[in-house]
């Protein structure tokens, strides 16, 4: 089967490879029809996380059709279309039981393979999914393979960092998204309809801050014409609720710097620095509450797709740039430039 697979920093390549197997009686294989390319996956991509090993099938978002399981998969046959979350999980864990299925005892992530451990990743024509029936969620009626796409991560990311920092019983006044990648432009949707007053968004890419207007948000380039904005809002206290998705140094200075004294802050960024720009000192000295971690995407895919059933969103927007799988190393170099004024990538299988 084809597949995109890491060859070292900076450069991933098309390869064959043999066939996706079940190797477990709780294992399902999927044959890809959408997969996604995300800003995660740049973090090994640009070296900013190490030791990838060489070959791992990149990617951890895709949906498809189940073409092979083995005995113990109960919850899926073969013939249904299914997406999945970025991380395996068993369903019946500790963690799984408490909605935090990002930490299940026994998940892993797709696409990373370390030292000859892990899991190969969605972006190939076939991919294997451990503890199927934990991990798999067949699509609804009313759910397109694109929905199901975002679902598996960037919709229910987008979701969860709306949910640490946005408290619905104590509606912030002024949100501040910073990353307007596909997730930062999702997670306006969640904001606005939470918040009572603006949402700023700042990313320094024209297009994406152009996409957050058309979201609806008041958005920026220049991260000190937002501050200067956000504190003539808000009589120089600042924002109530900061959402931080970037996950790299500036991006955590920038929020610290424009929340308010007892203010929220998310920050769901994938960390790679080994420390945050604000000490604990620095959070003490606002009162500051900030909420963190991976998204439990599984735990959410479900109730975030009734929402959707009831509530239909147009989320075609997202997807900016389409390729197919031959033309993997493009759709990375355009991906991570952000060429073209690429949002979102993918890699679609059906269309081949």
């Amino acid at each position: 089967m084809l597949a995109i697979c890491f060859r070292e920093i900076q450069s991933v390549v098309v390869d064959e490879i043999p066939d996706a197997t079940v190797e477990s009686p709780f294992d399902a294989v999927v044959r890809v029809e959408l997969a996604g390319l995300c800003g995660s996956d740049l973090h090994p991509y640009f070296g900013r996380e190490t030791g990838l090993d060489q070959g791992t099938v990149m990617g951890h978002e895709f949906v498809g059709t189940v073409i092979d399981k083995g005995d113990q998969v109960k919850s899926v046959e073969i013939g249904d279309r299914v997406c999945a979350p970025f991380t395996t999980s068993c369903g019946q864990c500790f963690y799984c039981r408490q909605g935090l299925s990002a930490r299940c005892s026994e998940g892993q992530l797709f696409g990373w393979r370390q030292s000859g451990q892990g899991l190969h990743g969605g972006q190939s024509e076939k991919v294997r999914v451990p503890l199927a029936d934990g991990t798999l969620v067949k699509i609804p009626s009313w759910i397109s393979a694109e929905q199901a796409l975002l679902l598996g991560d960037n919709l229910s990311t987008a979701y969860y960092g709306a949910s640490l920092s946005i408290d619905p019983k104590s509606p912030p006044d002024c949100v501040v998204v910073i990353g307007c990648g596909n997730v930062g432009l999702l997670s306006i949707g969640f904001a606005r309809q939470q918040s009572t007053g603006p949402v700023v968004a700042i990313d320094l890419s024209p297009e994406r801050a152009a996409q957050a207007e058309r979201c609806g948000a008041i958005s920026f380039t220049d991260p000190h014409q937002a501050r200067e904005f956000v504190m003539s809002r808000t009589a120089g206290r600042g924002a109530d609720a900061v959402l931080e998705f970037v996950g790299l140094p500036q991006a955590q200075k920038l929020a610290y710097d424009i929340i308010r004294p007892g203010g929220k802050m998310s920050v769901i960024g994938c960390h790679c620095e080994p420390h945050f720009t604000f000490s604990p000192a620095d959070a003490y000295n606002k009162n500051l509450s900030f909420g963190t971690g991976r998204c439990p995407a599984r735990s959410l895919m479900e109730p975030i797709a009734e929402q959707l059933r009831q509530a239909p969103l147009d989320l075609s927007w997202c997807f900016t740039h389409r390729f197919k799988i031959e033309d993997g190393v493009q759709a990375y170099d355009v991906f991570a430039n952000r060429k073209d004024g690429c949002i979102k990538a993918a890699i679609d299988f059906a269309n081949a």
